[in-house]
């Protein structure tokens, strides 16, 4: 049995896990859904006051979860969901894991595919530069459309209810555009060569409509090291959602058996 780490991405809480930690634990494992810096109270604590979503970095978050994850008694499998797959690249570039997924993943510094879906997701957190010092949200129509395309109205609304949570503007901002266009190594930058890097898979949702597949690809294109293993996957009819969306065993099945036949210590 293996020790799994289920990193969660923007918009939500380790909340978004709570279907994959007992389903995991069933077959086994043992699992942790850690939450970033200031996030470990409830969704509803958060909506009321957002002030520590506003005020995170990336290498708070990171050093956070380096130390959880260095405390193990062995390297775990690390799955990360949207900007949490970022955080794995990130965690996997540094020598942690003894296998990464990443799912419909954010990308890291270089990845220059935009698609235009991405760029009217991402609208209404780029459309106003004073949010790039705030927690910025999605109303529950922005939300349907770049988390939940694939369900019904009503569906979509009781997940914005349960689990929506603004993301620090600042992330969007720096990672989101302005990265690619700064000189020198940013936050998010990872190196594609690292040959010491363990095995690294992309799962994309060819429904997404905030990281579409195109996305993944070209991410999971760049790494090139000899002797590294990037494998890429897709489930075609899947969007944002897929790790909560109906079906969401089969996204679970597939990035732990991939997984477990990788991994090493």
């Amino acid at each position: 049995m293996s020790t799994i780490v289920l990193i969660h991405g923007l918009w939500v809480t380790p909340r978004s896990w709570e279907q994959w930690i007992p389903y995991y634990q069933a077959k086994g494992h043992t699992v942790l859904a850690p939450a970033y810096p200031g996030f470990e109270v409830e969704v509803e604590a958060l909506r009321a006051d957002p002030t520590p979503i506003a005020e995170l970095t990336v290498p708070e978050t990171l050093a956070h979860l380096e130390k959880i994850i260095t405390g193990l008694p062995e390297k775990p499998i690390l799955i990360g969901h949207s900007f949490g797959g970022a955080l794995t690249q990130l965690l996997l570039d540094r020598g942690h894991g003894a296998a990464g997924v990443v799912i419909d993943s954010a990308p890291p510094e270089g990845i220059r595919v935009t698609p235009p879906s991405q760029l009217k997701s991402l609208f209404p957190i780029l459309n106003n530069p004073a949010k790039r010092h705030q927690a910025a949200g999605f109303t529950p129509e922005q939300f349907h459309y770049a988390f939940t395309n694939t369900l019904p109205e009503d569906a979509a609304r009781a997940a914005y209810d349960r689990y929506a949570i603004p993301a620090p503007g600042s992330w969007v901002w720096a990672y989101g555009l302005i990265a690619n266009f700064k000189p020198g190594k940013q936050e998010t930058w990872v190196n594609f060569h690292n040959s010491e890097r363990a095995p690294l898979l992309f799962v994309a949702g060819g429904k997404d409509h905030i990281m579409p597949p195109s996305v993944n690809r070209s991410n999971a294109d760049h790494y090139r090291a000899p002797g590294t293993v990037t494998d890429y996957h897709e489930f075609p009819e899947r969007s944002h959602w897929t790790c909560a969306e109906p079906g969401w065993e089969t996204v679970a099945d597939y990035a732990l058996d991939w997984a477990l036949r990788h991994a090493r210590q």
